[in-house]
């Protein structure tokens, strides 16, 4: 699911240049990213080297697996604790 529109991603591979077909944000993006943990190191599950600013453009992240969406809710699989970590980033960050 695109984090920008919320409408669902139909390409089966993302590349570093895949757009979303509804809005046209870049897929191959932290914010699309099954490893995107705001807080955490670098706000990213995985150990990477290197600081990623713009979490919203494509990169060239080699960790990058597309987000799966539960359709029940609409949330990402997180425990409480990320979805509070978000939660405070959002109000704070």
């Amino acid at each position: 699911m695109c984090k920008k529109c919320g409408k669902p991603i139909s390409q089966t591979q993302i590349f570093r240049t895949s757009t979303c077909e509804f809005c046209g944000a870049d897929l191959h993006s932290c914010v699309n990213c099954k490893f995107y943990s705001p807080g955490s190191h670098y706000d990213c599950h995985e150990t990477i080297d290197e600081l990623v600013k713009d979490k919203e453009s494509a990169n060239f992240c080699d960790y990058f697996s597309v987000a799966q969406i539960d359709a029940g809710t609409g949330n990402q699989g997180s425990s409480k604790s990320d979805q509070a970590r978000a939660a405070f980033a959002a109000l704070f960050g």
